[in-house]
């Protein structure tokens, strides 16, 4: 059996993340998906989102990249909201059977307004 192998970044909020005033939290989560968005347009991104009504409320977010785990690990270093230590990053490979998984290019919001505009 033939296998594809993706790049999987899970988003985890740390224990110890500092606290921000609410106005500075939508600036970082705006700045996090402009960076986010930015992967998307340059074809490094599949597939990404936010997890909802998780067991463990640290997970935030999974991605999945078409890139090695190493170059995932540099972009994701640099998102705005893992630079101010809102989350921290935990890359690995992802294996699954050839064919099995299909992505398509959509839009993503680039900012929290647009998230909650939705169409």
């Amino acid at each position: 059996m033939r296998f594809d192998q993706h790049t999987v970044v899970l988003l985890v909020r740390p224990s110890d993340a500092p606290e921000l005033p609410l106005d500075a939290a939508d600036r970082l989560q705006d700045a996090h998906l402009a960076h986010q968005s930015g992967l998307v347009e340059q074809g490094l991104v599949l597939a990404a989102g936010p997890f909802v009504d998780t067991d463990d409320d640290r997970l935030r977010g999974f991605v999945v990249l078409s890139i090695s785990p190493q170059d995932a690990r540099e972009l994701y270093h640099n998102d705005p909201a893992v630079r101010a230590g809102q989350l921290t990053v935990q890359v690995m490979s992802w294996m699954v059977p050839e064919g099995n998984v299909r992505f398509e290019s959509v839009p993503v919001p680039r900012s929290m307004l647009e998230a909650a505009a939705g169409d």
